[in-house]
């Protein structure tokens, strides 16, 4: 009689399912529990660390700065959240998502210093992350905050360097129901004497009060950095170094001027210890990839991925589709979290699109596509939405199978935008790039 011996992604879901079970709250937010299982596991870092918070920019910002840190040579950890398909894809070093294998003995270290603590999943896998990291000889550390960042768990660890992407409304259940307050839990990942930097061109006040009442160095956009281009090119002006004759970065997308403006003022503000030449920014742009950002795959009909899933990103997101050209007809694929503010994301993006794929996602938070549709009709029968004429709805149990429903018999010249929730995006990558072909064209979907 055979037996098979788990793999070591098998063995790191089950740990993930084990995380799943401590907790009886998905969410429970607080610093108590993660500050006593850093000391207990000695987690620190020698490395200059750079914390990442905000509404939406900051996969991009955190992109942006690993790949600057790579070609100029330094060895590079990251923490970016949430995977799209592999939990790996959260812990990269030198690059490249660490291995599965590499993992367990951090989850083992993790679930041994617990003792009786019931860990939330997310506190679980942030401090076996961290724990990974630390095992690193590293240059730079860049931890992508997950909700708010007062109450964050990344951020019982202290920046050398904090970073606010654009700061809007979102989880306002846990992090305030305006901008003021939103900023202010933002604000939190600053500490006294060190730098921080905000690239939201109209930040809220909450964040300049908190900066000054710590006595943390902010450097706000617009006022100690700058950036302005033409078509061709960009310049970057901060306090004390200049880059001109910038590319554009890789990662399309209307605001990626804000967030890699925010970049290289982090740069600037670690410029000490962490030097970089003009040409590891260059290139480092040139070369900067993001999954779901905006990802345009091409092809017979045309492919966006976007993991937008606030009124501010999927506003974002339907002003970069105005700027793609003229496409017959737009077909979406959209999932989403069930307290996601429904009526503001489809007003955006609502006149765009012509055929609505939605789809059912595998989590207990998530919205059917049904209730998707029911709240689309509801707020076109009050007039507050303004879809076009002719829109159709159609619901699916899965995002692949709504992507196939899309691709089946669609115009080669219209395009499919796939938004909404990382799980979303995530559920059509699952086997690999999607390579679409209509039947107007070669090939099948």
């Amino acid at each position: 009689m055979s037996t098979t011996t788990p793999s070591a992604q098998q063995r790191l879901d089950d740990w993930l399912a084990h995380c799943e079970r401590l907790h009886p709250k998905e969410i429970s937010m607080g610093l108590e529990r993660v500050n006593r299982l850093r000391d207990a596991l000695g987690l620190r870092f020698e490395a200059p660390v750079v914390m990442v918070a905000g509404t939406n920019g900051k996969g991009s910002t955190c992109a942006m700065l690993e790949s600057i840190a790579l070609q100029a040579g330094y060895r590079v950890g990251l923490y970016i959240k949430p995977h799209l398909v592999h939990f790996q894809e959260r812990c990269r070093v030198a690059g490249a998502p660490v291995d599965a294998d590499s993992l367990l003995a951090s989850f083992e270290a993790v679930e041994a210093a617990r003792g009786d603590v019931a860990l939330t999943y997310f506190e679980f896998t942030t401090l076996a992350i961290l724990h990974r990291l630390a095992a690193e000889p590293l240059d730079l550390v860049i931890l992508e905050v997950g909700l708010g960042g007062r109450l964050d768990a990344v951020n019982c660890i202290d920046a050398d360097c904090s970073v606010i992407t654009s700061i809007d409304i979102d989880h306002v259940e846990y992090l305030g129901p305006d901008r003021e307050s939103i900023g202010r839990e933002k604000a939190h990942i600053m500490r006294p004497g060190r730098p921080a930097v905000c690239s939201d061109p109209m930040a809220p006040d909450s964040v300049a009060a908190h900066a000054a009442a710590i006595g943390a160095d902010l450097r706000q956009l617009g006022r100690d950095f700058s950036y302005s281009g033409d078509r061709q090119q960009w310049q970057w002006v901060g306090q004390s170094k200049r880059f001109s004759g910038l590319a554009y970065p890789s990662l399309r997308g209307v605001n990626q001027l804000l967030n890699a403006a925010g970049v290289l003022a982090v740069f600037e503000a670690l410029y000490q210890r962490l030097p970089i030449s003009a040409q590891a920014v260059r290139t480092g742009l040139a070369l900067v990839e993001l999954p779901g950002r905006f990802q345009v795959v091409p092809g017979q009909p045309a492919l966006v991925l976007d993991v937008a899933h606030n009124p501010h990103a999927v506003a974002a997101l339907a002003q970069n589709m105005d700027q793609m050209g003229f496409f017959p007809r737009t077909h979406a694929v959209f999932g989403a979290m069930a307290d996601k503010d429904l009526a503001q994301i489809l007003e955006r993006i609502a006149p765009l699109i012509d055929v609505w794929h939605f789809t059912d996602l595998e989590l207990p938070r998530a919205a059917k596509a049904q209730d998707l549709a029911a709240e689309f009709e509801r707020l076109r029968g009050l007039g507050l939405i303004k879809p076009p004429a002719g829109v159709s709805l159609v619901c699916h149990s899965t995002p692949l199978q709504a992507l196939s429903a899309a691709a089946a018999g669609i115009d080669p010249a219209d395009r499919i935008v796939v938004f909404g929730s990382f799980y979303t995006v995530g559920g059509v990558l699952k086997n690999g790039l999607p390579r679409l072909a209509s039947a107007g064209a070669t090939g099948q979907p």
